[in-house]
């Protein structure tokens, strides 16, 4: 696959689906573009974008003098003021004098949405995994991405590096000891288990398998399958916009079109800084400890918002790099290196580790996720039990897969041309699946093993005791390594992939935000992603020094309902083009055409046992090399 100007990645399918599939319309993607000054960029998506993104920064540096003018005060309880982390100021005959901040209004948005629309959330995660089921086990599960006559750009290795790691990385890596301690410790009321007993361990594994299994990618293939489809069938912009053909029709070249456009590019952006923010901070976190353990009190690294911000920017500038290689060159590269690391740390952990135990945790836990997902699919606490867990875990969790599913969804349908639907549905949604239960499995069994092996409390688990949930985040991970030999390399190797991670993660939001801004174009000039790049690390960093992570973090969770709704009318505009399209397939003029073709020598021609068309291509090539 080339890359650089010439580059003629994604191109749509001439021949058949041209002439037979693709609307009769005489727009192009980015055929209204302004190019200049190395840019190819919609005229009216990429300046508003951009001045909605200076307008939020601009309020960012403002935000520390915002808040100290908001400050307030207020009188609650004791134990209230600990689990909120407000500053207590004195006592009054009422409770305690606490001191409040405007970000806390950011908690009070969360919980409304938690609150109120929480079993909104569970109800429509569900509805998306039926419908993809339903897309691949169904006749729809012939029709390939791209047409008849499409071949797949990346072999099946480098399609699955590239969409775990833009889908789930430092995610993984950021909760994957914190989520099932925390569990441990105060396990969900759904499951009714005592805290830090094996049935806690069983509960643990199986709630963070349920966060991290087949809802999240149910939302990511959603959205890639309507994107991939609608860009790559159709010859349509690749952008959220045009997965509305079937309802808007040219109307998605107008505002209609814009607003959606415009919607996801910010829901990205910010979306993909939060994460970074989080991301660098378990790097900063990485680089203290292991600096320490290796040199002691010389090797201290301040664990400060400076500090991070001067990791934002190196790592920025290798991100810079990497997308200025391209899809091929660098996202692709670094992707594979991605998982490369990982089952390096992987198989460490689990030849150092407690092996035995972590395949019986793996297993136990599958046991129980696989026994009570319908349960936990739709369980809320309204009848009884509670839904503490439910609103501050699943339906954040809910809420955040949903503001990312543009991001992640787009990249994933870029990445995907010339697979059927069966193998691009069964693939997304059960492989990385259950690498993720193998990774969560791994890491979260080992830092339970010293509690439920042994007598007491383990290493980890009295750690996590100690220092509580919002200081154990980001050390969890190093302090589940710390146990076994080898612990500072095994650390460097860790805080290396979540940089990776980050950095793959900036070359995909780059990529996606390039087709949002472009008017759907496929290739855009390298000038252009270098810029999109150097602006998603600005953003990251600016946003961390005002402060402004936290109510960014509430904010893309709070995308994530409009989304939701957005989503479920998504389910029927696919349905309505996978079935026009499987129609055209059993037309008699596609029937005709093929008994053309067939009459030559240098094509083959591939059905299925119902005689639908699913392979065109000339007989000394085989379908789907890399």
């Amino acid at each position: 696959m080339a890359d650089g100007d010439g580059d003629t990645t994604g191109e749509m399918s001439d021949g058949l689906q041209v002439e037979l599939f693709h609307p009769e319309s005489d727009r192009e993607p980015g055929d209204t573009n302004i190019q200049r000054w190395g840019f190819d960029v919609h005229p009216v998506v990429f300046p508003i974008a951009l001045v909605i993104i200076a307008l939020f920064i601009v309020l960012t540096i403002f935000y520390r003098s915002l808040a100290s003018i908001l400050d307030w005060t207020m009188v609650t309880t004791q134990q209230n003021a600990q689990e909120e982390g407000w500053e207590v100021l004195g006592q009054t005959d009422g409770g305690v004098l606490v001191h409040q901040t405007a970000s806390d209004a950011y908690t009070v948005i969360f919980d409304f949405i938690g609150g109120n629309f929480g079993w909104f959330y569970l109800l429509v995660v569900n509805v998306f995994i039926a419908v993809l089921l339903y897309f691949a086990l169904s006749k729809y599960g012939n029709i390939k991405i791209g047409g008849v006559e499409a071949d797949k750009e990346f072999s099946d290795f480098s399609w699955m590096a590239m969409l775990f790691s833009a889908g789930m990385g430092i995610g993984l890596m950021f909760f994957s000891v914190t989520e099932p301690v925390n569990y441990f410790v105060n396990p969900p009321a759904f499951w009714g288990a005592e805290s830090q007993t094996g049935g806690a361990g069983a509960a643990a594994m199986a709630q963070t398998f349920f966060h991290w299994g087949f809802h999240p990618w149910a939302v990511y293939g959603l959205v890639g399958l309507g994107l991939a489809f609608f860009s790559f069938n159709r010859g349509l912009p690749l952008t959220f916009r045009s997965i509305f053909w079937p309802l808007l029709g040219e109307r998605i070249y107008g505002w209609p079109g814009h607003l959606i456009d415009l919607v996801t590019v910010f829901a990205t952006l910010f979306g993909l800084a939060t994460s970074l923010g989080l991301g660098v901070a378990q790097v900063n976190t990485g680089f203290e400890y292991v600096a320490v353990d290796i040199l002691g009190a010389l090797g201290s690294v301040p664990n400060t918002t400076f500090s991070q911000i001067a990791i934002i920017g190196g790592i920025t500038l290798i991100a810079t790099m990497s997308v200025a290689a391209g899809l091929d060159g660098g996202v692709k590269r670094l992707s594979t290196l991605n998982l490369y690391l990982m089952f390096l740390l992987l198989g460490f952990v689990l030849v150092v580790g407690p092996t035995i135990f972590v395949f019986g945790s793996w297993v136990e836990g599958l046991g129980a996720y696989f026994g009570n997902i319908l349960a936990l699919g739709f369980y809320r606490g309204t009848l009884g039990g509670g839904g503490g867990t439910v609103e501050a875990w699943t339906v954040f969790y809910w809420g955040w897969w949903i503001a990312w599913s543009p991001f992640v969804g787009m990249f994933i349908a870029r990445i995907s041309k010339g697979r059927t639907v069966r193998e691009f549905v069964l693939g997304v949604l059960f492989l990385p699946s259950l690498f993720s239960t193998i990774w969560l499995a791994t890491f979260g069994g080992s830092a339970l093993a010293g509690s439920l092996q042994g007598e007491g409390t383990g290493a980890v688990v009295q750690t996590y005791n100690d220092i509580g949930y919002g200081a154990f985040e980001t050390l969890g991970m190093f302090v589940t390594l710390e146990q076994y030999p080898l612990g500072a390399i095994s650390a460097s190797i860790a805080t290396l992939l979540v940089i990776t991670f980050f950095v793959t993660s900036s070359d995909s939001g780059s990529l996606v935000i390039d087709h949002l801004t472009s008017g759907g174009k496929h290739d855009v000039p390298k000038v252009q992603r270098i810029f999109w790049a150097l602006t998603e690390g600005a953003v990251a960093a600016i946003l961390l020094w005002g402060g402004g992570l936290n109510a960014l973090q509430t904010a893309a969770i709070t995308t994530g309902l409009p989304f939701a709704f957005i989503l479920c009318l998504m389910c029927y505009t696919v349905y309505l083009g996978l079935s026009n399209e499987y129609e055209i397939l059993e037309s008699e003029e596609f029937a005709e055409t093929i008994e053309e073709l067939t009459d030559q020598d240098d094509v083959d021609v591939v059905t299925t046992g119902r005689e639908t068309v699913t392979d065109v291509s000339e007989s000394d090539e085989a379908p789907g090399s890399d």
